[in-house]
């Protein structure tokens, strides 16, 4: 009724619309039948001209359903909330029977729906409750089957328990024969250590005579020995005059050619120049590389990409060659030693144009060829007993220069060599 009364609101000139409603006319529709809704049932309650122009519209709509309220009948498949809105409106004879009806069949209607939730919720009970059964029974078999577990457990830690306990016993009596037999054999050390004091004391005295006879027989020996030493001094002088005179008169060059000079390989194209101890130590010790450098005429064979990937591998290889190249010149001039730089030219298309400093010699590989068989000739070439050194964290390279006797150093030392030059 409200809604039907807020919409003849809008509709009607302002000057036909009841006094207590006219400022809600403005108001959009939905908004009258909310904000309006009292004083729009009162006005139907007390005005019944304003009831007979909202009902005016539900009589064209429903013409059928208003003749059969006003005549007193409701068809029975008529909405009960319509009959009691048109009842109300029209209030024909006995029209708060028909809205008590409407009720009726309202709550009735109601009842029924509750009655079905209430059963459908029953049912739905029973099933939760069917599920939880069944789930609770689920868990007790779950639970014995874990209880069962838990007791082969139980008795499978008792067993080891059983067996450690026995060993444990059995570790003891061994330990206890073990002191007891080591107390023998320290004893009978302690008896072996005075004899052998006693017998080094001897043999101390005895070394004490004998020293001093050998120094009174070097004495002796040097005292003979003053003539033949001067004229061995002269004689060494005339071969040495006489080895210069030949090599004068001979043309002989003053250099010689090193044996990694004739080792294969090809050399870079050149361009103007601008410008065994130790065998004792382990491979990470830092001191090794610098006393390997301080043996006499040694050859110092490195692994160029070796050592620049280890130490600056995020550089061009062109930029990594010239920085290993320039810090070996350092350390030639600094240590005198022969330095021989080989890199991997497999991967080559034309020579490489690198100005090497002096006393450095840069190697490639011939095609086909790897590094590690140039490093190999290398050493190889090399007569027996001259020191070499092979710089290389290759594992192969190493275990090969260890098998040719030379000496192995890894790349991290010759790079914290050169950080230091």
């Amino acid at each position: 009724m409200v809604e039907a009364a807020a919409e003849l609101i809008g509709a009607l000139p302002a000057d036909e619309v009841p006094v207590p409603l006219r400022r809600f006319a403005r108001f959009e529709r939905r908004k009258r039948a909310k904000l309006a809704g009292q004083h729009i049932a009162a006005v139907l309650e007390k005005d019944a001209a304003f009831r007979g122009r909202v009902a005016e519209p539900l009589r064209e709509a429903q013409a059928e359903l208003v003749e059969q309220v006003e005549a007193g009948r409701v068809p029975p498949a008529a909405d009960p909330v319509r009959v009691a809105v048109l009842a109300y409106l029209l209030r024909p004879a006995g029209w708060t029977a028909l809205v008590d009806a409407a009720r009726a069949e309202l709550e009735r209607s109601a009842t029924a729906s509750e009655e079905e939730a209430a059963e459908r919720r029953v049912a739905a009970l029973k099933e939760e409750l069917a599920a939880a059964r069944s789930a609770r029974s689920a868990e007790n078999d779950k639970l014995r089957a874990e209880l069962r577990e838990a007791k082969a457990e139980v008795a499978e830690l008792r067993r080891k328990l059983h067996d450690a306990r026995t060993r444990y016993r059995s570790a003891e009596e061994r330990a206890d024969a073990a002191a007891a037999d080591a107390e023998r054999q320290l004893a009978a050390a302690r008896e072996s250590t005075a004899a052998a004091e006693k017998e080094l004391r001897r043999l101390r005295a005895r070394a004490e005579r004998a020293e001093a006879a050998a120094e009174a027989a070097k004495r002796a020996a040097r005292e003979g020995r003053n003539v033949d030493d001067v004229r061995l001094r002269m004689l060494l002088d005339t071969l040495v005059d006489a080895a210069q005179g030949v090599r004068r008169e001979l043309a002989l060059p003053a250099t010689i050619v090193r044996p990694a000079d004739v080792v294969g390989g090809l050399e870079p194209d050149r361009q103007p120049h601008r410008a065994l101890p130790g065998r004792a130590l382990s491979d990470s010790d830092p001191q090794l590389l610098d006393r390997l450098l301080a043996l006499p005429q040694v050859h110092l064979i490195v692994d160029g990409y070796n050592v620049t990937k280890t130490g600056y591998g995020e550089l061009p290889l062109s930029d990594q060659r010239s920085r290993l190249v320039s810090g070996l010149g350092g350390l030639a001039a600094q240590t005198r030693a022969e330095v021989t730089c080989v890199f991997d030219g497999a991967e080559l298309d034309a020579p490489v144009a690198i100005a090497a400093p002096r006393g450095v010699r840069v190697r490639f590989s011939s095609p086909g060829q790897t590094a590690d068989e140039l490093i190999g000739e290398l050493v190889r070439a090399e007569p027996p007993g001259r020191p070499v050194v092979v710089v290389s964290s290759d594992r192969e390279v190493a275990d090969a220069a260890r098998r040719a006797d030379a000496r192995p150093c890894p790349s991290t030392l010759l790079l914290r060599r050169l950080g230091r030059s």
